[in-house]
């Protein structure tokens, strides 16, 4: 599989697919338009090893609903990223059997040359 979950309306994530020179047979979604379903995350948390992977502790509402200040399982971290998009670390490249999460350079640098081996 071939897909970038993202946000069309974050300058980053679309800054960062610009950047990958991605084949033309990636699958985008946004997930604000189109929400992660139950088997996708699923999918993505098996790549990731876990749910709190995947989870964005810098998402506005993590500091607003005072997550920050509990002990969330996996159990909570799936539902939450479920329950609103914000929560998803984006973007989330998965690229045959790899999986990069997250803006830092270091994890774009590391998709870029994944993709660039296995084109």
């Amino acid at each position: 599989m071939k897909k970038i979950y993202y946000l069309k309306t974050c300058s980053t994530c679309i800054r960062i697919i610009k950047s990958l020179d991605l084949p033309d047979d990636v699958v985008f979604q946004d997930i604000k338009t189109e929400d992660i379903t139950v088997k996708q995350i699923e999918a993505l948390e098996k790549l990731a090893g876990s749910y709190e992977a995947l989870f964005s502790k810098r998402a506005k509402l993590y500091k607003e609903m005072g997550l920050k200040d509990q002990n969330l399982t996996e159990k909570d971290y799936k539902h939450y990223i479920l329950d609103h998009y914000t929560f998803l670390s984006r973007p989330v490249i998965v690229y045959n059997d790899q999986i990069f999460i997250g803006n830092s350079a270091k994890t774009v640098d590391a998709a870029k040359a994944y993709i660039h081996a296995n084109e």
